[in-house]
């Protein structure tokens, strides 16, 4: 299977868009295709066939529905050119070509500047009938004769039930039936109302696009003594590059030199920097605000967090939501449908009920010009596209329409524990010694005991202990599965480990009971000197994340563990967690979310917060999957269907506060569009309706709602 992608630079019609969209994925070679009509391109995912002859292929279809569209290879890397200057240079592989879109734009401001010249007068002409119908046709070819020629190639290739036809129609029959303003009039207010529609989505795009705009255009590359400014995909593993105050982190690595406040808020949505320190890992997309930085890069571009998560929001339109499968399949039949029921209003009433041939004609052409289903195949997309945009802004990465759509529907929630409610960073919060032993004895002989161990208990034990360890005072250390650890300290026989370890070894020791955690007994000299507590702290913002769930529209909460009873339900009593699992495999955890997914409501849907790698077989069971991002970690972003790029849990609301505004949203412009249309339908039959207000409610109706589906760019979600 390959993948090519295509800019579209031009496309702006959005039911044109969904056409195109279709006509590629019944091609043969084609496994499936793509269209982002925000971003203007389109994924093809191919096979048996070449590059060149796909590309031809959809360049093809582009041209038969838009034929105005530039079509070209979105080729985002150049492996071979470095240049990254904004002037004229002499590498063949370095495109010095800039597209203005405001170009076009203002070719069509001057087209209808001149129509409207022509226009105004000609209506008021009452006296020179001939001279006012010459002014007003020529004012109907210079801002309709494209769309008229585009519906006559339309035509010819089958591509009926579009903009171009309904127009063309209703113009061409006002002018048949002698109303000449009327059909100057109709494709003047047309294409004012296209032009501040392009206007609108344009403007949705780059205020979308400015949320995403985390991609640094260049990396300053050190080369001996001398330092050069080049695109971060040239730059290689374990390339040294120095990032300025102000610049953008091009790729991920490790400081060599250097400190600094990282300001992180594009990845994670965090405000605060955090300070870094030679030695500290730093992710490409934030900014280094304060001091200068020398790295040593760890990833190329190409796997950097930066270019993952780009990659990410660039695929998450694919995946579209119900609403926008059900919108497409809606417009393919609805304006067929009208047009039938158009020709209907024009013929039956004259030839059965014997009524004026020309009043029932103009009523059927102004039915037409409302029926244009543009603004419902325009602002739907762009209002999800819109959600997964906010959603990045708050660090929270959602794959995609589908999922955000589900989210709003989320009545049940179940974490993970570990890493997830917790910190994942276990602690020492109670030492307890005994047998004239006191806290520091106990505590020197348990970090000695574990300092060849790697286990995060035994990490968190030698932290605690802070001073320095003589390599020479251990010997003879053994790891004993399911039970601890063996080792001789001073020539003196250790053991460190469950109660399991201490009656195996006939050690007369004084149990721990109900403690929040990991508790490791020690004995030294085959005398019980005390114990450890070991436990993991919860993350902050958890401790108010049921309350917030709830108003939420959560309505139960549950947490699976592997950890023993004890923990889990001190954790649950912490939060407040509805119901709590314990001592769980992975396996165990699947059946159990299988017993859940049999006793929901079955239009609820289910959730599952997990760190995204142990939790692998429940992400993918869940009807959505979230995983802790762990700021990057490269698990968590290929795994589940959202990811949290700063582990808390309290995202897990925002971005359901943000789909279910997503989803107001949504219904809120298919109730408008619908309501509109259909009221201009109904008072079109009765003849109360002139073509001009169709025009409003077709383009000016559109403009609305792609205002409305902005909107959600510019709303706080706490």
């Amino acid at each position: 299977m390959k993948e090519l992608i295509i800019n579209l630079d031009g496309l702006n019609c959005a039911h044109c868009a969904s056409k195109i969209e279709a006509l590629a994925n019944k091609h043969e070679n084609v496994e499936n295709a793509f269209l982002n009509f925000v971003n203007k391109k389109i994924t093809v995912e191919y096979s048996n066939v070449s590059e060149d002859n796909i590309f031809n292929d959809i360049e093809k279809i582009v041209h038969k529905l838009e034929p105005d569209v530039q079509v070209s290879k979105d080729d985002n890397i150049d492996t071979e050119c470095s240049c990254v200057c904004e002037c004229d240079c002499a590498c063949d592989n370095h495109s010095t070509e800039v597209v203005n879109p405001i170009k076009k734009v203002n070719k069509e401001l001057v087209r209808i500047i001149v129509a409207t010249i022509l226009f105004l007068p000609a209506v008021f002409l009452e006296s020179n009938k001939m001279l006012s119908m010459v002014l007003l046709i020529s004012s109907y070819i210079i801002i309709g004769y494209d769309i008229v020629i585009r519906a006559f190639k339309n035509l010819i290739s089958g591509q009926i039930f579009d903009e171009n036809f309904l127009m063309a129609i209703a113009s061409l029959g006002a002018i048949f039936i002698g109303e000449y303003p009327e059909a100057a009039g109709v494709m003047l207010f047309y294409r004012v109302g296209e032009y501040f529609q392009d206007i609108a989505v344009n403007k949705s795009r780059n205020q979308i696009k400015s949320l995403l705009n985390i991609k640094p255009e260049f990396a300053n590359l050190k080369m001996g003594d001398s330092i050069r400014k080049v695109k971060p995909d040239l730059v290689k593993i374990n390339d040294i590059i120095i990032v300025k105050p102000g610049e953008k982190i091009p790729l991920d690595g490790i400081i060599t030199e250097g400190a600094s406040s990282i300001d992180t808020s594009a990845l994670t949505g965090e405000s605060m920097p955090i300070d870094k320190i030679t030695g500290d890992e730093v992710l490409s997309g934030s900014i280094n605000q304060t001091g200068v930085l020398t790295m040593s890069v760890t990833k190329t571009f190409k796997e950097s967090t930066v270019s993952k998560i780009l990659y990410l929001v660039e695929k998450a339109s694919n995946k579209k939501s119900q609403t926008e499968n059900f919108i497409t399949k809606f417009a393919k039949y609805y304006t067929p449908i009208v047009v039938f029921v158009a020709a209907l209003i024009a013929i039956i009433p004259p030839i059965v009920l014997k009524q004026p041939l020309y009043d029932w004609l103009y009523i059927g052409l102004t039915f037409l010009v409302v029926s244009c289903p543009c603004a419902l195949v325009l602002s739907i997309p762009l209002t999800y596209f819109s959600g997964l945009g906010t959603s990045s802004k708050y660090g929270i990465l959602v794959k995609g329409g589908n999922y955000l759509e589900a989210l709003s529907k989320a009545e049940i929630a179940v974490f993970d524990k570990t890493g997830t409610l917790t910190e994942g960073k276990f602690n020492v919060s109670e030492i307890k010694a005994t047998n004239g032993f006191n806290e520091n004895d106990l505590l020197k002989i348990a970090a000695y005991g574990e300092y060849y161990s790697n286990h995060p208990i035994a990490k968190s034990i030698k932290e605690k202990y802070s001073d320095n360890i003589l390599r020479q005072n251990i010997s003879n250390y053994k790891e004993i599965a399911g039970y601890g650890v063996s080792a001789d300290i001073d020539n003196k026989a250790t053991l460190l480990g469950n109660e399991k370890l201490m009656i195996k070894n006939n050690i007369k020791y004084e149990q721990a009971k109900d403690k929040p955690g990991t508790v490791l007994y020690v004995s030294h000299d085959n005398v019980y000197v005390g114990y450890i507590v070991i436990s993991d702290k919860i993350k902050e913002d958890a401790k108010d994340l049921v309350k917030n769930l709830k108003l939420a529209g959560i309505k139960k909460t549950i947490m699976l563990t592997g950890d023993n009873k004890i923990t889990a339900n001190y954790v649950k009593e912490q939060i407040g967690l509805d119901e709590v699992y314990s001592d769980l495999l992975p396996t165990n955890k699947v059946d159990i979310v299988e017993d859940l997914f049999k006793n929901k409501h079955p239009k609820a849907k289910l959730l599952f917060v997990g760190d995204g790698i142990n939790d692998a077989p429940v992400l993918t069971r869940a009807d959505i999957g979230f995983a802790m991002g762990g700021m990057g970690s490269d698990a968590a972003i290929e795994s589940a269907d959202v990811v949290i790029m700063n582990d808390e849990p309290s995202k897990v609301i925002q971005s359901i506060e943000i789909a279910k505004k997503t989803k107001s949203i949504v219904w809120q412009n298919i109730i408008f569009c619908l309501g509109v249309k259909l009221l201009v339908m109904i008072f079109t039959v009765y003849g109360n309706v002139k073509m001009p207000l169709a025009v409003f409610a077709d383009v000016g109706v559109a403009i609305l709602a792609v205002l409305n589906a902005s909107r959600l760019l510019k709303i706080k979600f706490k």
